[in-house]
């Protein structure tokens, strides 16, 4: 069987362009991605930072969806700690409701933006992760109808009620949510994005343990990799000039949009950023088409993934869109 491909989308605001330039941008990709074959397309939520547009990702869910025909639409993801598992539950059976077959519930627990900010979301204290496996499963159950009787909330219907149910997955870039995948029989995405050691490890320990459940029978896990394909390897170099500035920035605690190429041809590294720049190199699958599908088909195999995600971002949305193109291609895939 062919490797699913999808898309992680950060809604990235680039210099020089308006928050809402980011968001229309968003939803033409969508577009593209569901002409072109992939299989998922996730949107991210983030607070407050100058370089990302979306903080709800479960409303821009619905705008998506209902600009595509046939491509599954989710969350990568919601940000569960801040919210109430059975408010999360009847959005996405309302979601699920409007676009049947077609949603994706993907939760994970990290803040999504700075201290103050997260604190701002959660009107105090974020708790991180200190209720987390709790709140992951009355999600499943309210989402399910499948609360144990003792629980109190035992009774409490979300709605709309019906038989489906988007799929729910487990995401992160540790052993923390693989493991709590795999003990409540779950689906799980790691973000090699974020992190590309040990997560290989991760990926076949989530496997190992899984414990079959009412809603997986079989370990189910996608990897998420930084992509930026080009026509060369050469035009690829250039357009990850930008996206290595932006990880200097956030290094650098410098909030600001994703810098053009102008402005990434413009500053000159001194002998630690550069180190930096290059070990944050791990994180990124960059070349031409061949070179791409290549790594990508060794990082599925490496990590046993029964999925490939792809995030991209570059220093203008045309080329954002060329490289999904390009992987598309390369991949075969058919829209």
């Amino acid at each position: 069987m062919a490797l699913p491909l999808g898309v992680l989308d950060q809604s990235p605001i680039i210099s020089g362009h308006a928050p809402g330039e980011a968001v229309a941008q968003t939803v033409r990709l969508a577009e593209a991605a569901d002409r072109l074959g992939y299989a998922r397309y996730w949107l991210a939520e983030h607070h407050g930072i100058e370089a990302l547009g979306d903080p709800c990702p479960e409303i821009l869910v619905a705008r998506v969806a209902a600009a595509t025909a046939r491509i599954r639409v989710g969350t990568g993801g919601v940000l569960l700690p801040y919210y109430s598992a059975l408010k999360v539950a009847e959005q996405f059976r309302m979601l699920e409701a409007l676009f049947p077959g077609r949603i994706d519930l993907g939760v994970g627990r990290a803040p999504g933006g700075d201290r103050l900010t997260a604190q701002a979301v959660a009107r105090g204290p974020y708790a991180f992760a200190d209720d987390f496996p709790e709140q992951v499963r009355d999600l499943v159950g309210f989402l399910d109808r499948t609360l144990p009787r003792e629980h109190p909330f035992a009774r409490v219907k979300a709605m709309p009620a019906g038989d489906a149910s988007p799929e729910v997955w487990l995401l992160g870039s540790s052993d923390y949510s693989g493991a709590l995948a795999a003990e409540l029989g779950l689906r799980f995405a790691f973000a090699h994005f974020i992190n590309a050691r040990g997560g290989d490890a991760v990926m076949r320990a989530y496997r190992a343990a899984f414990k079959p459940s009412a809603r997986e029978p079989a370990a189910r896990s996608l990897l998420c990799v930084f992509v930026i394909c080009a026509e060369t390897s050469a035009e690829a170099e250039r357009l990850a000039a930008p996206i290595d500035l932006r990880r200097l920035h956030m290094a650098l605690g410098i909030d600001a949009p994703v810098p053009s190429y102008a402005e990434a041809a413009a500053h000159r590294y001194g002998e630690r950023e550069r180190a930096y720049v290059l070990a944050q190199r791990e994180r990124l699958v960059l070349g031409d088409p061949d070179e791409v599908r290549r790594r990508l088909l060794d990082l599925a195999e490496q990590y046993a993934a029964d999925e490939l995600m792809i995030i991209t971002i570059t220093g203008d949305y045309a080329s954002r869109l060329r490289s999904y193109e390009l992987v598309a291609s390369a991949f075969g895939l058919r829209g």
